[in-house]
Formats: C-alpha cells, structure tokens, sequence
C-alpha cells in the first residue's frame, strides 16, 4: 500500500480559527444591525402614537363642540348637532360619506358609530327632522347620547 492509497487520517486537518477579534467584541455589522432595528421600531412606535393622537384630538374637538351647542335654542341645537355630524363623516371617512341623504345617511351614520342610534332611535331626527315642527326628543337625552357616540371614536 502506497501513501497515495492510504486512507486519509484525522491528523492531516487543520484546527478551526476564529476570526482575529478580542474576546467578547462584537462586529460592525451586527451593532448597525441591532442600531438599524432599534430605529424602525421606534419609528413604527412614533407612527402609532401620532395617529392615536390625532384620533384623541378629533374626540375632543367634536366634544367640545357639542358642548358649544348646549346653549343655543333647540332648533339651532339639533342644526348644530347634525352639521357636526356631516364634519366627522367626512374627517373620518371623506367628502363622498358625508354627501349622503335619507336613509343612506343615516346608515353610514349608524355604521360610523356602530349603533342603529340614526336609523331606528331618536337620532333620526338629525336624520330627517330638522325641519319639522312637532315632536322631537328631549335635547339633554339626545346630547348625552351623541356624546356617548363621539367618546367611542377611536384610531
């Protein structure tokens, strides 16, 4: 048997190495790494805040005005209640959802809130009685009720 033909022995392998590196140090590219994902997840964080925020502010403001209109008349109360309606349909779900009429904009009222409030409760007469002489629904009851809707908008 000649030394080519001699199967190969574990004493011809080399050691492993490691790279040249101090013990415990870590590379460039896994600090830009963990910089880089600390980074987005911060930025992701500001982001989510921002658009709770803006939500938040939008509650506020919608209270605050139902608030404004507690002292007018009853006719310019319920007038006052229904353009702050057609402002949060269209801040919340654009131009085309606060354009509707009738029964269509009492729906998109009622999904917007996610109550039949506008369809099947007194809120129908922001719906379709504004104009009417006769019966309406105790403002106080009606304000309680919007506001109890306007405080569940969320983000």
């Amino acid at each position: 048997m000649t030394p080519a033909d001699a199967p190969p022995t574990l004493d011809a392998l080399r050691g492993l190495h490691l790279p040249n590196q101090a013990a415990g140090a870590i590379s460039g590219e896994v600090v830009v790494a963990i910089l880089a994902g600390f980074a987005a997840a911060l930025l992701v964080g500001l982001v989510r805040y921002l658009r709770v925020r803006a939500r938040a502010t939008l509650r506020r403001a919608a209270l605050r005005d139902l608030s404004a209109a507690r002292s007018l008349d009853p006719d310019a109360r319920l007038v006052a209640q229904a353009r702050l309606l057609r402002r949060l349909a269209r801040t919340l779900h654009g131009g085309e959802a606060a354009a509707a009429q009738g029964t269509a904009w009492a729906q998109r009222l009622d999904g917007l809130f996610s109550t039949t409030f506008f369809t099947a409760g007194a809120g129908c007469t922001l719906v379709e009685g504004l104009y009417r002489r006769g019966d309406r629904p105790d403002p106080a009851a009606l304000d309680a009720e919007l506001g109890r809707l306007i405080g569940r908008i969320r983000g």
